[in-house]
C-alpha cells in the first residue's frame, strides 16, 4: 500500500474519531488520573477503540500502537495513534486538542492525518506527496532568522522531579527568538510548523504516537526534522526538533548551548 493510500486511511479514521470526541467536548465526562498531571477521559478510551477497529479493518497486517492501550511495534510498518492529543486541554474545555493518526516504517514517518475538530482544522501529508490544511496545499514558512522566528515547545509532566525538564532550554531559546508558544498538543504544534504558523518547534520526552503523524506532515510540507542534538530524528526516543529548514541549524545550536 502506498503512503498516499495510507494517508487517506489515516484521514478517514481521524475524522471519525474526531467527531466522536467532539461530541463529548465541553460536556460532563468521566476524567481519571493515570499519572502525574496525566489525564484520561472516557472519550480518549472510546476514540482509541474506534481508531484501532477501523485501522484493523483497513490494514489488518499493520500493528497499531496507541497512547491508551499500547501495542508492540513491528520491524516494518506500524500505525501510531493518539486518540486525543491534548487531553488536559480537552478536559478543561480548551479547544487546542486533536486526533493524530500516523504510520511509520521504523523511524521514518510515511503518512499522517491530524484532525482538530474544535478548531475546525485538519492537516494531512505523506511521503512523496504534499501537505494540506483543510484540503489546500500548505508549506513551511520562509523565515530565515532565528531572531525573527515564532517557535513552539512543551514541558514534561513530571517536570519538578526531572532535571531534563526543558526549562533552561526554553529560557535560552526564548532570548534568541521572537517568541515561544506552549499550547499543549504536540501534533498541532508540528502541523503549525507545516502550515507556516510556526517557524520551528522542539520538545523532549514525548512518545512516537505524539510525533508520527505531525512529523510526516512537516516533511511533506518541506520542513526538516532532527534529534535535539542535530542528528537524524529518532521519534521513538521522543525528542524532536522540527523547523522550516532555514532556521534549523540556529535552533539546534541554541538548544544545545542553553
Amino acid at each position: 500500500m502506498t503512503p498516499e493510500a495510507l494517508g487517506e486511511i489515516a484521514l478517514r479514521v481521524a475524522r471519525e474519531a474526531g467527531a466522536l470526541a467532539l461530541g463529548g467536548f465541553r460536556r460532563p465526562m468521566n476524567v481519571a488520573e493515570k499519572g502525574v498531571r496525566d489525564l484520561v477521559t472516557e472519550f480518549d478510551l472510546a476514540s482509541e477503540r474506534l481508531i484501532r477497529a477501523r485501522l484493523t479493518e483497513h490494514t489488518p497486517l499493520i500493528p497499531v500502537v496507541g497512547e491508551e492501550e499500547g501495542g508492540d511495534p513491528a520491524a516494518s510498518l506500524d500505525w501510531y495513534c493518539d486518540p486525543i492529543d491534548g487531553t488536559t486541554n480537552y478536559a478543561h474545555g480548551h479547544p487546542v486538542w486533536c486526533v493524530s493518526v500516523g504510520v511509520m516504517e521504523g523511524e521514518t514517518p510515511l503518512a499522517g492525518a491530524v484532525v482538530a475538530p474544535a478548531l475546525g482544522i485538519e492537516w494531512t501529508g505523506h511521503s512523496g506527496g504534499i501537505a494540506t490544511r483543510n484540503g489546500e496545499r500548505c508549506a513551511v514558512s520562509d523565515t530565515t532568522s532565528l531572531e525573527q522566528a515564532l517557535l513552539a515547545t512543551g514541558f514534561p509532566r513530571e517536570r519538578e522531579r526531572e532535571p531534563d525538564n526543558n526549562f533552561a532550554t526554553f529560557m535560552g531559546v526564548k532570548k534568541r527568538c521572537r517568541g515561544v508558544r506552549r499550547c499543549g498538543a504536540a501534533a498541532i504544534d508540528l502541523c503549525w510548523v507545516a502550515d507556516g504558523t510556526y517557524d520551528g518547534y522542539w520538545e523532549r520526552r514525548l512518545n512516537a504516537w505524539d510525533l508520527a503523524a505531525g512529523s510526516a506532515i512537516v516533511l511533506a510540507a518541506g520542513g526538516q526534522l532532527s534529534h535535539l542534538d542535530g542528528g537524524a530524528p529518532r521519534l521513538h526516543e521522543g525528542q524532536l526538533v522540527a523547523t522550516n529548514g532555514k532556521i534549523h541549524p540556529a535552533l539546534v545550536e541554541s538548544i544545545r548551548s542553553a
